[in-house]
C-alpha cells in the first residue's frame, strides 16, 4: 500500500504546480511600419526636413504708390535717398514754402517718430493709426521750433512756428516716410491735400 500512497501524493503535487503556473506572456511583435502622425506631427516632421518655410519678418509692401496733389510742385531730389520732393506754396503771411519729402529707411516706426520729435526740441508728436488700402500707416503731427538734423538734412538755425505732418507706412523690415515740414500756417492750409495723399497710399 505504501507505493500506491506515494504515487497518489506525487500526482496531487504535480496537479497543484500545474494549476498555479501561468503560460508566458506573448512577446510583442516588432513592426517595420513608421510611427503614426499622432506620434510625430506632420508639420514638425516637415520642418525637421526643411520643407516648411518659416514666416517672413516683412509685414508690408516693398514699395508704395501715391497720388500727389495738383497744387504741389515736384522738385529735384537733393539726395538719392529721396524718392520724391514736393514744394507746397506758402500761405498768406508766411515767408517760405513748405516741403514734403518721400523716402524709405529701416529702424522701426516708433524710433523714427522719436527722431522727428528731437528735430522739434522733443515736442510731443500726435500719432494716429490709419489703414488706407490695407496698409499700416501712422499719421504724425508735431508743432514747435524746428531745428532739423534728420537724415535728409535741415535748416542750420532753428525756425519758430513750424509744423510737421507726416505719414509712416510700416513694411516690417523697413518704413516709407512722407514728411511735410514748413511754416505752421502753410502746413495747416495744406492739410486737406495731405489727407488726400494719405488716402491714396497703396502697395506698388
Amino acid at each position: 500500500m505504501k507505493p500506491l500512497a506515494s504515487l497518489g501524493i506525487g500526482l496531487l503535487v504535480g496537479l497543484v504546480f500545474t494549476g498555479c503556473s501561468k503560460p508566458p506572456e506573448p512577446t510583442p511583435e516588432k513592426s517595420d511600419k513608421p510611427a503614426s502622425s499622432a506620434t510625430i506631427p506632420a508639420v514638425s516632421a516637415a520642418k525637421a526636413m526643411g520643407s516648411v518655410a518659416e514666416p517672413s519678418a516683412a509685414a508690408g509692401p516693398a514699395d508704395v504708390a501715391w497720388d500727389a496733389p495738383a497744387a504741389w510742385q515736384s522738385a529735384p531730389n537733393p539726395s538719392t535717398m529721396r524718392k520724391a520732393t514736393y514744394k507746397i506754396p506758402k500761405a498768406a503771411g508766411d515767408d517760405e514754402d513748405a516741403e514734403l519729402t518721400v523716402s524709405s529707411a529701416a529702424g522701426g516706426v516708433d524710433a523714427n517718430i522719436k527722431r522727428w520729435e528731437t528735430q522739434f526740441g522733443q515736442a510731443k508728436a500726435k500719432v494716429e493709426p490709419r489703414s488706407p488700402n490695407g496698409l499700416k500707416v501712422s499719421v504724425v503731427e508735431i508743432k514747435g521750433t524746428f531745428a532739423g538734423g534728420g537724415m535728409m538734412g535741415g535748416p542750420s538755425t532753428p525756425k519758430n512756428n513750424q509744423m510737421l505732418l507726416g505719414a509712416v507706412v510700416d513694411a516690417g523690415d523697413k518704413q516709407h516716410f512722407f514728411k511735410m515740414v514748413g511754416p505752421e500756417k502753410t502746413v495747416s492750409a495744406a492739410r486737406k491735400d495731405f489727407e488726400a495723399l494719405v488716402a491714396s497710399l497703396r502697395a506698388k
